[in-house]
């Protein structure tokens, strides 16, 4: 039986038009009743399995969020990393680089932010960062952001070859579902504090970065790093996707507890 990750999965060397992929599109899952109630089963062993790879020590689980403006990676992080131990989660969000950032190189702020073994670090954006951005707004020439791609995979397999399991996933959603999303913050008071002139000036790039983000997963696919392209206008099925593919990717592992360090047996509790 082919896995959710199989399906939403770029497989490497795959040429990625985002244009044959539909973002409303829920594959795996029928209706948002039935996506809502698996999600809820999804989170409670993603707990479990969460505390199981604390104990065992031996890798960590690196997620790597990215989308279009109002894509949802916020929503996720609410959604679906709330029921993870925060003490073995970290979230981490990258901005536009500080000065002492921007004097290093581009992955010095990235590996610093890798989580240790026996935790669970989420992206909210990335070293992608500066593939798309970079790229769109002409902050870098040409000839340094190409070579970032290669340089990228290197970095990621350093990651996979110290014991960092990695899933990347693009939140793939329409422009008119964009806009949607924008105007409603527009329209809601309590949200006018999450938009801001740029996101408007941002969607005459609409073209330019879907652009960068299709060479970003065609060229960042990798066997040790895959990219998943996950139908984001629906926001049930979007979480519902990243969940059940992160809790494929831990029962994948085969975690075990450690054996204790003590004769437990000798252990009395007066």
């Amino acid at each position: 039986m082919t896995s959710l990750s199989d399906k939403l999965r770029v497989e490497p060397g795959t040429k990625v038009q985002l244009s044959k992929y539909d973002p409303s599109a829920t594959p795996g899952m029928k209706d948002k009743i039935t996506g809502e109630a698996s999600l809820r089963d999804n989170l409670a062993e993603l707990a479990k399995l969460q505390y199981l790879m604390y104990a065992e020590d031996k890798r960590a689980l690196l997620v790597v969020l990215q989308a279009m403006d109002a894509g949802g990676k916020d929503g996720v992080i609410r959604h679906v990393m709330s029921g993870l131990n925060p003490s073995g989660c970290r979230v981490t969000s990258f901005k536009k680089p500080s000065d002492d950032e921007v004097d290093h190189d581009f992955l010095w702020r990235i590996h610093d932010a890798v989580p240790p073994r026996g935790e669970i670090g989420v992206f909210n954006r990335s070293h992608y960062e500066d593939v798309l951005v970079v790229r769109v707004h002409n902050l870098v020439p040409e000839k340094v952001w190409k070579h970032r791609y290669a340089q990228i995979n290197a970095f990621e397999q350093l990651l996979t070859d110290s014991h960092v399991v990695i899933r990347k996933f693009f939140l793939h959603i329409s422009k008119e579902e964009q806009r949607q999303r924008l105007q409603a913050r527009l329209d809601d008071p309590t949200k006018h504090w999450k938009i801001t002139p740029a996101d408007a000036s941002e969607r005459k790039h609409w073209d330019v970065y879907t652009a960068a983000f299709e060479d970003a997963l065609t060229k960042c696919s990798t066997e040790q790093a895959p990219w998943y392209i996950i139908p984001a206008n629906r926001k049930w099925y979007r979480d519902w996707a990243i969940s059940q593919v992160m809790l494929e990717t831990l029962r994948d592992l085969d975690m075990k507890f450690p054996p204790p360090r003590y004769d437990v047996s000798q252990i009395h509790i007066d």
